[in-house]
């Protein structure tokens, strides 16, 4: 008997809004996908990487990696909440209160589960804006993060579903929970990182992390 894939895509799922922490950790997911009929569209939203600097050599990694494909590639820097462009330092001050209180948890701790919801928070809003049925996250990649922590806060961020079809100019959106580890996408992962000659970071992302774990890798 043929052993059955670890990732299962959700039914009618043609098209995903993949939230992309970084360049490496979206290389084979995005590559998978497109493998297996299904469009994803990168958004990226990480107020959360410090310093700007950092910031900076991610979002252009990513970019890089979804032009180099031909995929709608998304740098959103909106502050939850509001509803106009801020920039870098205003949308990192929005995550920091976001994690307010929280500074001093460890590593997979509420501080990391607030910043997972933060962001998946987002997404959804990105993708019921967009009109995308699904959204994922890259997130779930890495064999350092919680993946409990990622599926329960990317649950919590999913809008509820209109009352009816259009409401408000709405439709319904869904989280696909998903290892994005199995089925030899890490491995894979390993391999287009040399490849495409990836900036790999050393941390997660955070101030926090940074002090905690500076040689830590996603």
């Amino acid at each position: 008997m043929a052993k059955q894939p670890s990732i299962v895509i959700p039914e009618g799922c043609e098209r995903v809004l993949l939230h992309a922490c970084c360049a490496p950790c979206s290389s084979a997911i995005v590559e998978w996908l497109l493998a297996h009929g299904v469009e994803p569209v990168i958004y990226y939203y990480n107020p959360n990487i410090y310093p700007f600097e950092e910031y900076e050599k991610r979002r252009n990694e990513s970019k890089r990696h979804a032009e180099s494909l031909g995929i709608r590639w998304i740098d959103d820097r909106f502050r939850t909440g509001a509803s106009r462009p801020c920039g870098y330092q205003e949308a990192h001050e929005a995550w920091l209160e976001a994690v307010k209180g929280l500074e001093n948890e460890p590593e997979r701790g509420k501080r990391c589960a607030a910043c997972f919801y933060h962001r998946l928070e987002a997404t959804a809003r990105k993708a019921q804006e967009l009109g995308i049925p699904f959204f994922a996250t890259t997130l779930a990649s890495s064999r350092w993060k919680n993946l409990e922590q990622i599926n329960e806060a990317g649950e919590k961020a999913t809008p509820p579903a209109p009352l009816s079809e259009g409401e408000k100019g709405e439709k319904e959106v869904r989280f696909w929970a998903q290892n994005w580890r199995k089925d030899g996408l890490q491995e894979r992962r390993n391999e287009l990182l040399k490849e495409y000659g990836f900036y790999n970071q050393t941390y997660c992302g955070c101030e926090y992390s940074r002090s905690a774990n500076g040689s830590q890798k996603n």
